[in-house]
């Protein structure tokens, strides 16, 4: 769900910029405020994770795919403020590196996946998880992993309504966007919950929504079990992802307006399209994104924490 540049006149794109900053300033100091150093290897992972997997398009329908957008996943591993900020790294690098997702609809992409995306998922998870107990995190996190697609999704179609640079029915367009994005929302429930229960399995304590004590080596484990689940897709799935345009694409070809999409400026750099435009392979450029996510997120992590205690368990 990769908002292209031109898609939303400049107001709606300005205004939908301001929201991002805001969210992510405000996910900043939450972390600052609450967050501790040895989250940082998980936060690396999880976000160089996120990245990978965004890369593994699955079909949904005949001539359309989709992808993981990774809200649900980083908000029950890392918590929501965390979790913002580490799909908020992975928007900001694609969208300057990668040549995916315009530059000025980048706050519009943030704002969809990285702040609506994880406080739908959040909030729906928990409000589940005090009707089942925490003793379900798979359950509550797949649910907020369904929802938060569709609710994106629709936030998009609402954004489009007021500032949409081709007119197109409004109900129509909401119908068809929450359709096609309601079932990109199963499959990233069924990642979500995948990643999730490796997690609490290796690492018991790890996942922001695991209330069970965390012992150091159990900690290391699970960063290297979500380490190399990215490395999989970003090195071999990716390959083989399917190449169908994907819901936003979908939709935006059907009601005419995905050639409102203006060129993106940086469409030209070496690993613009995953390494397309350099004629890399895109096993490659994946595991480059997969680091890169990564050494952003733990540095982010990393500043925001220093002179915290160590032993604050979120």
């Amino acid at each position: 769900m990769h908002v292209p540049d031109h898609f939303l006149d400049p107001v709606v794109s300005t205004t939908t910029a301001a929201v991002a900053l805001t969210g992510v300033a405000v996910a900043a100091w939450q972390v600052r405020q609450h967050a501790s150093a040895h989250r940082l290897g998980f936060a690396a992972a999880v976000t160089g994770f996120v990245f990978a997997a965004q890369m593994v398009n699955y079909s949904v329908l005949p001539g359309t795919s989709g992808h993981f957008l990774g809200a649900a996943l980083a908000a029950a591993l890392l918590g929501p403020w965390l979790g913002m900020l580490s799909v908020a790294v992975v928007l900001a690098v694609q969208a300057v590196v990668f040549a995916d997702g315009g530059l000025t609809a980048l706050g519009t992409n943030v704002t969809l996946m990285a702040v609506v995306g994880v406080a739908v998922a959040w909030a729906a998870g928990t409000a589940l998880a005090r009707v089942l107990g925490r003793s379900a995190p798979r359950t509550a996190a797949g649910l907020g992993a369904v929802l938060s697609v569709p609710a994106a999704a629709l936030v998009f179609s609402g954004l489009y309504a007021v500032g949409g640079t081709v007119p197109v029915e409004a109900g129509g367009l909401a119908a068809s966007m929450v359709g096609v994005h309601a079932l990109i929302g199963v499959g990233e429930a069924v990642i979500t919950v995948a990643v999730l229960s490796l997690v609490l399995a290796v690492a018991p304590g790890l996942a922001a929504v695991d209330p069970r004590p965390l012992a150091p080596v159990r900690a290391r484990r699970g960063v290297l079990g979500v380490a190399g689940a990215g490395l999989l897709c970003a090195a071999v799935l990716s390959a083989v992802a399917a190449s169908a345009p994907d819901g936003l694409e979908s939709v935006a070809l059907a009601y005419s307006f995905a050639e409102a999409a203006a060129p993106h400026a940086l469409a030209g750099a070496v690993l613009a399209g995953y390494g397309e435009a350099a004629g890399l392979s895109v096993a490659l450029a994946g595991v480059v994104g997969l680091v890169l996510t990564g050494l952003l997120a733990a540095g982010a992590v990393g500043a925001l924490t220093a002179g915290r205690p160590a032993a604050a368990r979120r």
